[in-house]
């Protein structure tokens, strides 16, 4: 499983860990991604989806409908 939310298509960010005395390794920053059930009432079915907590608040604004539809039509899913 990749981590890439499916509905924002935010995915993996790096960058440098900074120590005290200035020294720089990479590090990763990860999205906060969570596996969630949605019921999609249209078809009678549930959706299990990797999303990220923004994600689950577009889906609450827009609806689980308009969000599937605009992330297959950008790709992310």
């Amino acid at each position: 499983m990749a981590r890439i939310c499916q509905i924002t298509g935010k995915r993996m960010m790096v960058g440098n860990h900074v120590s005290h005395s200035n020294i720089k390794t990479k590090r990763r920053f990860y999205p906060n991604l969570q596996k969630k059930r949605f019921y999609l009432p249209e078809e009678d079915t549930y959706v299990t989806l990797t999303v990220s907590a923004e994600g689950i608040r577009h889906i609450n604004k827009k609806g689980l409908k308009t969000c599937l539809k605009e992330a297959k039509e950008k790709g992310y899913m």
